[in-house]
């Protein structure tokens, strides 16, 4: 009788018995036992698949090396949880040799490799025919100037990997002086983060100036029907923001942080700028002032300046960084008031104000509007700024459009690496514009942002080559492309929210300054913008007075026609 079943009652004609079950483990978290059984306690536990390869117990082939086809033949799928299963031995074995130096052979699968080539090759130098770069004599090959030169090319490859060579180190835009103190380091990925959301748009204030309407026979341009570039005799004003006698009247009721169009959009964009640029912050109680510093380059337009390899300064270069700049920006100068319809019997838009910077001084002003803004950006910060149009054009519906015309030069493709616009422009005019926004994205951002922040309704592109590669004095105009300020800053990633979230960033940090004057420098070889606080007689100049609000005002460009773009007259009355 089995153990389980126990008699309860008999019979003479029946049997009942009870049935008992036996003990059953409930998991309530899971599936399985809820112990170890006593028997498998203290045994190591490895799972594995009955797929697994269990592997070789003893290899007497005398190779070190595995199996690179089936690298994996051996693992588990589990993992590599078999560690409790490996021999180790802790013995010294520094004082073993081996006593068989004979060489090791190579297993089947390595033996004979590339010997089919080898074999194909064989000979192949035995005449001159054969001979690349190289001088053979008799069954020798002496190597001759093209193979050193690929030899020693080859070396400096390896030498700095995927590198190329060492980055040029960049000159700063100011010296800094000893007695300046540094007050803070801002790198440029901690800068990208920063965000300020729900900017309005800017309120106008006043506008001043004069604007022409744009010529639309210039959309018509392309390769095979170019026009040539003409030197256009205009003055350009570049004020700075405290010699703006508009802003300084202004200060006086209005706002608490002041600048101009340039000034903003290179603080706005310095995450994407390599060349070093700097900006003068000035506070008084609870008031900013940002300007520029006389006679610099921060006007100059800069030329491939993202690019992977930007040019090179060899000084009197034609390419040097510096010829560049002066040839881009007398380019953007010219050509932005060539394709007005200029004239004195033509119709021109005229703003409520004139121009602020008139004086008695001989010349024709370029056709310019000044709008005056301000913007809340929010904890008490108003910001008035001095922003500029180029002209004014008519819409296919008949409204009035504000533009802004900015011109891109092509100088060399080949030294440029870039793509060739006479080839390329009609046919793939967005591979062309991919390819500046990679090499001049800091300056496209730039143009973006003024374009933005002065409420323009286009954009427009003009695309200037050279008419020679070697000759920067005379351009031609390939082409014409237009944009809506807002899409093209979509279409470049440039986020408006980064950008007045990086300038309230400077705005809170020189607010907490005592009252002075600061100085915000791009560092020349860092993605670093650091903050200076310098003495208040620096940069001044002695021939500056600033207690006259009827300060007269000079310009600062003076482009004559037929002016080269390498030695364009700059001058500062």
């Amino acid at each position: 009788m089995s153990e389980n079943v126990i008699p309860i009652s008999k019979t003479p004609s029946q049997e009942k018995v009870a049935f008992l079950p036996g003990k059953l483990d409930w998991n309530e978290n899971g599936w399985g036992p809820c112990e170890v059984p006593e028997a498998f306690k203290d045994m190591p536990y490895q799972p594995f698949s009955k797929s697994d390869r269990l592997g070789k117990v003893s290899d007497w082939a005398g190779t070190a090396q595995t199996d690179k086809k089936y690298s994996n033949k051996y693992q588990s799928q589990f993992g590599s949880g078999g560690s409790q299963y490996s021999y180790y031995h802790d013995e010294d074995e520094t004082t073993f040799h081996l006593v068989d130096s004979a060489r090791i052979q190579k297993p089947p699968h390595q033996r004979g490799r590339f010997r089919g080539n080898q074999r194909g090759n064989r000979g192949k130098y035995s005449s001159n025919r054969g001979v690349r770069g190289g001088v053979q004599v008799g069954s020798m090959t002496s190597l001759g100037k093209s193979v050193k030169t690929r030899d020693q090319r080859r070396g400096n490859t390896r030498k700095w990997g995927m590198r190329g060579h060492p980055q040029k180190i960049r000159d700063a835009s100011v010296t800094v002086r000893p007695d300046w103190a540094a007050i803070e380091d801002m790198d440029f990925p901690r800068l990208q983060k920063l965000s300020l959301p729900g900017i309005k748009e800017g309120d106008d204030i006043a506008c001043y100036g004069t604007l022409e309407y744009y010529d639309k026979t210039y959309d018509r341009v392309n390769i095979k029907n170019e026009r040539a570039l003409q030197g256009v005799d205009r003055i350009f004003h570049k004020v700075t923001t405290t010699d703006d006698p508009v802003i300084r009247k202004l200060s006086k009721t209005r706002g608490n942080v002041y600048a101009t169009d340039s000034i903003l959009a290179t603080i706005m964009c310095c995450t994407r700028s390599n060349y070093s640029w700097d900006v003068v912050i000035e506070k008084f109680g609870d008031k900013l002032f940002m300007d520029k510093r006389d006679n610099t380059e921060f006007d100059l337009l800069t030329v491939n300046e993202t690019a992977v390899e930007p040019p090179t300064d060899d000084g009197n270069n034609l390419n040097s960084p510096r010829n560049l700049a002066i040839e881009a920006t007398f380019i953007n100068h010219n050509f932005s008031q060539q394709v007005l319809k200029g004239g004195a019997t033509e119709q021109k838009y005229k703003f409520d104000n004139s121009n602020p910077f008139l004086d008695d001084e001989e010349g024709e002003v370029a056709s310019v509007g000044y709008r005056y803004r301000a913007w809340n950006l929010n904890n008490g910060i108003e910001l008035i700024a001095r922003c500029e149009h180029d002209a004014v054009m008519i819409s296919p519906t008949g409204e009035t459009q504000f533009i802004t015309i900015k011109a891109l030069n092509e100088w060399d493709s080949k030294l440029a690496n870039g793509v060739d616009w006479r080839q390329k422009l009609d046919t793939q005019r967005g591979a062309v514009l991919a390819n500046e926004l990679r090499n001049n994205a800091c300056k496209l951002a730039k143009w973006t942002v003024q374009a933005l922040l002065a409420g323009s309704d286009q954009i427009k592109f003009g695309y200037v080559s050279r008419a020679h590669v070697r000759d920067s004095s005379k351009h031609v105009i390939l082409g014409t492309q237009q944009f809506k300020p807002h899409e093209f800053a979509t279409q470049i990633n440039l986020s408006m929210d980064n950008a007045w979230g990086i300038l309230r960033c400077i705005v809170d940090i020189c607010m907490k300054q005592k009252d002075g004057k600061y100085l915000i420098m791009k560092d020349p070889n860092k993605p670093v913008i650091r903050l200076y606080d310098i003495p208040d007689n620096t940069f001044d100049s002695d021939e500056s007075d600033d207690s006259s609000e009827e300060t007269p005002f000079k310009p600062l460009y003076n482009y004559q026609a037929g002016t080269t773009g390498s030695n364009a007259k700059e001058s500062k009355k």
